[in-house]
């Protein structure tokens, strides 16, 4: 799995994750959804996001 891949599933996981906490456990947890849409919108203006350097470190190549 590359790099881009990888942060498009954990992006997805951890949205989905904190929704389901928001419902069904407590609201405050919706604004862990705030905060990776935030970083998603930064990254795209700025092609930098915390969890590359992460999935780097873990050996994760880069797409072809």
């Amino acid at each position: 799995m590359t790099i881009e891949r990888a942060l498009r599933l954990i992006a997805g996981l951890f949205v989905t994750a904190s929704v389901l906490l928001g419902m069904y456990v407590h609201p405050g947890f919706l604004w862990f959804s705030v905060f990776v849409g935030l970083n998603l919108v930064q990254s795209a203006f700025t092609n930098w996001c915390p969890m590359v350097a992460v999935l780097r470190r873990a050996g994760l190549p880069h797409a072809a």
